[in-house]
């Protein structure tokens, strides 16, 4: 009897172990699938089991990649990273197409640990597309909507820019410093009701401590996919250099936006109530209930000042780099500049339709050096086909904002700074995003579709006036070395890495245009002084 049994339970033990090797087969054969390409998705680069192109993101200067595979894979590409996938959108048609008229598809933020680590994910760039975020951003669009810039906040605008010149008289070579502490305290006067008057000051500088950690915390690359692979996630954070970046940007910006309340807090125990953002939000929230939680209200106006501070700060040191580079550019703008306003004052923001050149400086400079190089992600929120190709649920979509600009097809030149592409743009950014001619955009420094930034008209306005007030004041040239007496060389490409990047310090030699024009100046600054007093 056991006889006949054997040969059975070797066929038992012979099945048992046919269906082992199956299942092992089969487990390796759907691990060699992660990372793997959908055939129906757009192309892309070559991919490697289970990494996908994960091996091929650089950790810093992700922006510039992006540029390359679109020259080599066509304009709307994808990548594998493991089981998550990417489209790039490095296509004028494909972004309006998706991003601008399927904006209730492509609204969202994909999920970010590092950004929860950093921000406790209470942060309107990051937050996905819910019931908070579009309470926040009915905030920034009110307070910042074209009637309160031009009616209410342009005269903080105004008068800080006159201390601005100021400053570039007395101390030129600080100009970075100068014009940081410039859109630092217009931001903090207009959200907290507190001017900077150095940049020393908290006011004055405070948002660039948090800016600058948290820029480089976020950069696309700089740390380990954990989004894809939970795994990292589990590593310590005393052996994860990446996260202690994370937590330390977090804490910086805690520390800030808690500091800016308290102060507020302060003043207001006091019965003192100033015309700004906070108090007004807080007079409101504290009749009907607040919509956030106390965490969250405090980065709301944080986030107002990043977002009315930093990136303004880059922009206008970036086109004081182009001056001094492309002296024919200032030549060109004070021919209309000289034309409205002579020595008498400096340009204001009423002047705009006078002075389309200037309108065309700004346009370029956003395209030349955006801010924001790689642009803050979107998600797909469902399956969708673009010409034939497919966009899974849950991609992550990228407006790779500088290889878009710096496309030849559509941008000749691309890297010199040439204001005169933008002749006949004589409207502002934001009436050209909201436009269905996409082949008549101007740039995409600010986005695109729902996402695209609150602040625009704030930002627009700040760069114009800024730079009209400039060229009418000073002229712009490099620097000369003593030894040699060459100008000393300026890198156009040399930006801090992140995600909002910003030139590093460069040489540059500021002058007064005349006598007259410094009288107008110093002029200018004490008729500003009573109406910045109420800030102080």
């Amino acid at each position: 009897m056991l006889a006949t049994l054997l040969p059975e339970d070797n066929n038992i033990t012979k099945a048992a172990v046919t269906t082992v090797c199956l299942l092992i087969v089969y487990g390796v054969y759907k691990i060699l699938q992660i990372g793997k390409r959908d055939p129906r998705m757009p192309p892309g680069p070559p991919t490697v089991p289970i990494l996908g192109n994960l091996h091929q993101i650089p950790s810093t200067g992700l922006f510039k990649q992006f540029r390359d595979w679109a020259k080599e894979y066509g304009s709307v590409y994808s990548l594998k990273l493991g089981t998550g996938n990417v489209i790039v959108l490095c296509d004028r048609e494909a972004i309006h197409a998706l991003l601008d008229k399927k904006s209730n598809i492509y609204s969202d933020r994909p999920e970010s640990y590092v950004g929860q680590l950093l921000t406790k994910g209470d942060h309107i760039g990051l937050e996905p597309a819910d019931k908070v975020w579009r309470e926040k951003r009915k905030v920034v669009a009110h307070n910042f909507s074209p009637k309160m810039l031009d009616e209410k906040h342009f005269k903080i605008q105004e008068a800080e820019s006159a201390i601005l010149l100021n400053d570039l008289l007395d101390t030129p070579e600080d100009f970075i410093k100068h014009v940081r502490r410039y859109t630092s305290s217009v931001a903090c006067s207009i959200v907290y009701g507190q001017r900077g008057d150095t940049y020393e000051s908290f006011w004055g500088h405070a948002v660039y401590n948090v800016m600058e950690e948290w820029s480089e915390a976020m950069e696309p690359g700089a740390s380990p996919p954990a989004d894809v692979y939970g795994i990292f996630k589990l590593i310590p954070t005393s052996l994860a250099i990446w996260k202690q970046k994370a937590l330390k940007a977090g804490t910086t910006m805690n520390y800030s936006w808690n500091k800016a309340r308290q102060v507020v807090d302060k003043r207001r125990a006091t019965g003192e109530r100033r015309d700004c953002i906070a108090d007004q939000l807080m007079d409101e929230y504290e009749k009907k209930g607040y919509p956030f939680s106390d965490h969250s209200f405090n980065m709301l106006l944080g986030e107002l000042v990043e977002g009315g501070a930093d990136t303004t700060a880059s922009q206008i040191c970036t086109l004081i780099m182009a001056f001094a580079l492309y002296p024919e550019v200032q030549k060109k703008a004070r021919v209309e500049i000289d034309r409205v306003c002579g020595v008498d004052r400096a340009p204001m923001f009423t002047d705009f339709e006078c002075m389309p050149y200037i309108n065309a400086i700004v346009k370029e400079g956003m395209r030349w050096r955006p801010t924001s190089a790689t642009g803050l992600p979107h998600k797909a929120r469902e399956d969708d086909w673009y010409k034939g190709m497919l966009i899974p649920k849950d991609s992550t979509i990228f407006l790779p904002t500088w290889a878009v600009h710096h496309t030849e097809e559509f941008y000749e030149d691309d890297d010199v700074f040439n204001p005169d592409r933008y002749l006949g743009y004589n409207k502002l950014a934001s009436d050209y995003a909201g436009s269905p001619n996409w082949e008549r955009r101007d740039h995409y420094g600010y986005g695109a579709g729902r996402r695209i930034c609150p602040g625009v008209h704030m930002a627009e306005r700040s760069q114009w006036r800024t730079a009209a007030k400039l060229l009418w004041a000073f002229e712009f040239s490099r620097a000369i070395d003593p030894e040699t007496n060459l100008p000393i060389p300026i890198d156009s490409h040399d930006y801090s890495p992140g995600i909002a990047q910003f030139p590093r310090p460069f040489q540059v030699v500021i002058k007064p245009r005349s006598a007259q024009h410094i009288a107008k100046i110093r002029e200018e600054k004490e008729h500003t002084m009573e109406l910045l007093a109420k800030y102080s």
